[in-house]
């Protein structure tokens, strides 16, 4: 079983930043992808699946190759149609991970890791039998570095027609990832791209459920998911007190206040410091 491998640097995503955008650009749109790699975006997500047409997925192949040739400075991953595309990609340099989609079993992932040797990969969970088998899937392989749900689909499996509906699959996904030692789950794109208003506020419920970032289909989004998944000065203040008040100290432990916290929080204060040196 072969470790999961870093290419140019950007490979391994942990390496950078703490990613909170995820930009989707149809691969079969090469100038849209370009600009997506200047938006600012954490990582770009080439999608060779539903943001293409059937009759123009040899094309979107074919372009994706020609633009992973090279590494870029954004981490690129490839949302795959199907797995005969992988042994065509996982060789390309500037492929720093694969999202696949319509995982089921753990086995899928065995079988992906085969043709993508040490690849990063990112799972999709879009049906109920995925849910059922989240941690499972998280858990398959050590090339393994996400999962997250496909919600469109997902919503169309269970025929459900509340939002409020995923909040179980949602909650599924977020304590599998956590079980299985990845980090939080990015939330599920928001399709209205001019209602900001309601993205800004899904964003608020996911990051309160436990997601961190969200993929986006159109860069105005980014910011708004960016504001929205920072922790607020009040936050970033308050892990300092625990941070400083823990010291080297592993057990627990009174504040000044009188809050009691153990490792569990100060190992979370710490989590907050993280991504708020995003923007040192």
């Amino acid at each position: 079983m072969s470790e999961p491998r870093e290419r140019g640097g950007i490979g391994d995503i942990g390496c950078l930043r703490t990613p909170l955008t995820w930009l989707y650009a149809p691969g079969d749109r090469p100038e849209v992808v370009r600009k997506a790699l200047t938006s600012g975006a954490d990582v770009v997500i080439v999608d060779l699946e539903d943001a293409v047409a059937p009759h123009r997925k040899a094309y979107a192949l074919d372009a994706t190759v020609d633009l992973l040739a090279d590494a870029h400075p954004v981490p690129v991953h490839v949302r795959v149609h199907s797995p005969h595309d992988i042994p065509t990609l996982a060789p390309l340099p500037g492929l720093c991970g694969l999202r696949v989609p319509k995982v089921t079993h753990a086995t899928d992932i065995h079988r992906i890791a085969d043709l993508a040797p040490g690849l990063p990969l990112y799972p999709l969970l879009e049906n109920a039998l995925a849910v059922e088998h989240a941690y499972a899937i998280a858990s398959a392989h050590p090339a393994v570095r996400g999962i997250a749900l496909g919600e469109a689909d997902l919503r169309a499996d269970l025929g459900v027609r509340d939002d409020r509906g995923l909040d179980w699959p949602r909650g599924r996904v977020v304590v599998a990832a956590r079980a299985a030692a990845l980090p939080p789950p990015a939330q599920s794109v928001h399709p209205d791209i001019g209602d900001l208003v309601a993205l800004a506020a899904g964003c608020a419920r996911g990051r309160a459920m436990g997601f961190l970032g969200r993929a986006a289909i159109h860069p105005r989004q980014l910011p708004v998911i960016e504001r929205a998944y920072l922790p607020t000065p009040q936050e970033v203040d308050a892990a300092r007190e625990v941070v400083a008040a823990a010291g080297t100290d592993r057990g627990a432990l009174a504040l000044p206040d009188g809050r009691f916290v153990d490792a569990a929080v100060v190992e979370g204060a710490h989590r907050v410091l993280a991504l708020a040196s995003r923007t040192a």
